[in-house]
């Protein structure tokens, strides 16, 4: 799988941005979005959802990914995470969630004012598998 080109990593790092206007994180203050490449060109956004009781908070990356499944499309290509706070790649959860829909999915994250792509598989190398 090849990573994204730059144009299309830098619009698709946009619609996570753009999603993360719409964040819930009234405890954390730690917007996050999220946004999902998939094969036929649609792209769906997700942010975080916090609760009180922190253990149901949903991480971005989840519900941009249950957005496209809702829609009945699996093939997911590529999936940008955007937080105004810091560099953050996804979550171990959140990986290993990504996984699940294949191991040459694309991740695009900012490291500092370097903007990253890296395959999921790079990022979870011993992903839990059956």
């Amino acid at each position: 799988m090849a990573y994204l080109t730059e144009i299309d990593a830098r619009h698709l790092m946009e619609e996570a941005r753009l999603a993360s206007e719409n964040t819930y994180s009234p405890y954390s203050k730690f917007p996050v979005g999220a946004a999902v490449l998939t094969r036929n060109g649609n792209i769906t956004r997700g942010c975080n959802v916090e609760n009180a009781s922190y253990g149901l908070t949903i991480c971005a990356e989840r519900i941009a990914i249950g957005n496209t499944l809702s829609m009945g499309i699996k093939d997911i290509v590529a999936i940008a995470v955007y937080t105004p706070v810091g560099p953050v790649p996804p979550c171990g959860a959140c990986r290993q969630f990504i996984y699940e829909f294949g191991p040459d999915i694309v991740v695009v994250f900012n490291h500092g004012e370097e903007m990253l792509q890296k395959t999921i598989s790079e990022l979870l190398p011993f992903a839990f598998r059956f």
